[in-house]
């Protein structure tokens, strides 16, 4: 009898880590370029780091990808979900924030934080839970 899979599969970890780290690559482009002359100083820094938390966690997706391949838990997929609803809270609050100017997007953005947070925390104890090989 084949195993029941725990969650979502290696590969689907790793195809959302390559297209949210591509749009990460076009939305820094975007800012760049199209909001330049736009966008204020602080509001071009702000979508920025938007894009680069984004990267950052698009990388974490591989790792999630990874480990899944090495007997992923429920723990690692609860890693991959905390780090997408990162992405999309954090941001996705700062590039709201920075283009509509709207500061209640930044009321958002430490909620995306926490996802973060608790990503990285799961990441860990998925790590110190497995066993030597």
């Amino acid at each position: 009898m084949t195993p029941v899979p725990k969650g979502p599969s290696a590969r689907s970890w790793l195809v959302s880590g390559a297209i949210l780290a591509g749009l990460a690559v076009a939305a820094g482009a975007f800012g760049a370029h199209a909001l330049r002359d736009r966008l204020s100083a602080p509001q071009l820094a702000t979508f920025e780091t938007g894009a680069r938390y984004q990267m950052y966690h698009a990388l974490a997706l591989f790792l999630v990808g990874w480990m899944t391949t090495r007997g992923g838990s429920a723990i690692v997929s609860g890693a991959g979900a905390s780090f997408l609803v990162g992405i999309v809270l954090f941001s996705g609050s700062l590039y709201a924030l920075s283009i509509t100017g709207l500061r209640w997007f930044g009321a958002i953005t430490p909620l995306g934080g926490v996802a973060f947070l608790t990503g990285w925390c799961l990441v860990a104890v998925a790590a110190f839970r497995e066993r030597a090989s």
